[in-house]
């Protein structure tokens, strides 16, 4: 197997901590604000609102089969890895028109989702959520390429860290808190209106980054020597239909079968591990705006706490678990979060049998968004280090695809489960379904340490 970079590798803490002033790593803070923002909108501030007007928890839980949208944008990620856009892919480069598109695609849904009552027309509200949603993996597809293809593999955990940063500052703070202060003190309609204005901050890193460079290995120009192979083979047929099969190859076909040739037999299992590793607080995040609402919490509370307080945690937990990759090594880093974010969700379960208590409130977010953070960040740096960069687009959409499929589609099921079970069933089956992701980081570990790295 061909094993992640750096993947036991340690450094001095100094230059571990050094790794988060390079102005790449500065500058995937603004990218990381503009890929969360959109996030919560669609999902847990969302929820909140249909919750808060009287929306049933089985109708919100299939509002996160909306999610299903980044988890299926590996079918577009090769038109987004490929194609150029007219005229403004000239002017600012493949990565960079791509994000500006899907940043406008976000504001114009938001727009949508503002002008819409979801009591009244809760179908256009979905409608208008997908639209975010589309725009939003869209988004995702680019900045996750830009942020491979920016700096070298060993910056990877400090991208990651400064991405998580930036995403949950957008997530929690501002389209977590800010959208519940002003849906308080003014409306829900205001809240997504200024929500739109905030994608400002994405528009305007477009316009300050560069376009990276892309490195094609050889062994890249070897593999792409069958779109070549196919042309010459295929000189006798007209051009209208030889030369989209050559990009269906070369935009397609190549970046999967490079990654099962660079992972040979394990490649099957890599792919599980992706899918597994973050089920648990995938499926758990969905419902725990309902849980909070039905705990007896207000809105300001779940502002005050679940929001403020939690980001900072989630913070500390993405800064450290940049430094610690880049000190200690990938997978170790991986069995800390998965082990982590199983224990946090089993907390969720005491809470809702304690009852409602804002310290208890204020303990459990501070554990769960430490370890998320922790955790993503490892996590990110693993999926970063299995991409080939000449298909980075594409081969990291499909492992974020891979990510989340299982995790929305069983989430769906959330609120029919707590409305048969009850929420702490819930929490407790939530962190069951993270162990199996702890038995498969200790095997990649034993098997990179039989390999020798």
């Amino acid at each position: 197997m061909s094993s992640p970079v750096n993947l036991k590798t340690e450094t001095s803490w100094l230059s571990a901590i050094k790794i988060y002033m390079n102005r790449r790593v500065i500058a995937m803070l603004f990218l990381g604000f503009s890929a969360g923002l959109p996030f919560p909108l669609v999902f847990t501030t969302l929820s909140t609102w249909l919750r808060q007007i009287g929306i049933s928890k089985t109708v919100i839980g299939f509002f996160a089969w909306i999610g299903i949208t980044y988890s299926i944008k590996i079918f577009w990620a090769p038109i987004v890895d490929r194609m150029p856009l007219p005229f403004i892919t000239r002017l600012m480069g493949q990565r960079r028109s791509w994000m500006l598109l899907g940043q406008a695609g976000i504001i114009a849904g938001l727009l949508g989702m503002a002008g819409t009552d979801p009591a009244q027309h809760i179908t256009g509200m979905a409608l208008f959520a997908l639209l975010v949603a589309f725009s939003s993996a869209t988004q995702d597809i680019v900045i996750d390429a830009y942020r491979i293809e920016a700096v070298k593999d060993e910056f990877q955990g400090a991208m990651a860290a400064s991405y998580q940063a930036g995403w949950r500052i957008a997530a929690a703070l501002v389209a977590g808190a800010a959208v519940l202060y002003i849906s308080e003190y003014f409306s829900w309609t205001v809240a997504y209106m200024a929500m739109a204005a905030f994608m400002a901050v994405g528009i305007i890193t477009v316009f300050v980054i560069s376009e990276p460079e892309r490195n094609i290995s050889q062994q890249t120009y070897l593999q792409e020597e069958r779109v070549v192979n196919f042309l010459e083979s295929t000189a006798h047929i007209p051009d209208v239909l030889r030369i989209p099969v050559a990009w269906f190859i070369g935009a397609v076909i190549c970046p999967f079968t490079d990654f099962f040739q660079r992972n040979s037999r394990n490649a099957l299992f890599v792919l599980l591990f992706i899918g597994i590793y973050r089920i648990s607080d995938i499926v758990l995040a969905n419902m725990t705006h309902p849980f909070y609402i039905d705990m007896g919490f207000s809105v300001i509370e779940i502002a005050n706490i679940a929001k403020i307080f939690g980001v900072v945690m989630t913070l500390l937990g993405a800064f450290i678990g940049g430094v610690l990759v880049v000190r200690y090594g990938i997978l170790r880093i991986l069995l800390l979060g998965a082990i982590l974010v199983s224990l946090t969700n089993l907390m969720f379960a005491l809470l809702a049998d304690n009852g409602h208590s804002t310290i208890g409130l204020a303990i459990v977010l501070s554990s769960d968004n430490f370890s998320g953070g922790l955790a993503s960040t490892a996590f990110i740096a693993y999926l970063s280090s299995l991409t080939n960069k000449a298909y980075t687009a594409t081969q990291y959409a499909l492992f974020s695809s891979i990510m989340t499929l299982g995790p929305k589609f069983i989430s769906g099921f959330s609120g029919l489960v707590i409305d048969a079970q009850g929420y702490i069933f819930f929490f407790s089956y939530a962190a069951a379904l993270g162990l199996p992701a702890i038995f498969m980081v200790l095997h990649l570990m034993k098997q990179n340490s039989t390999n020798g790295n």
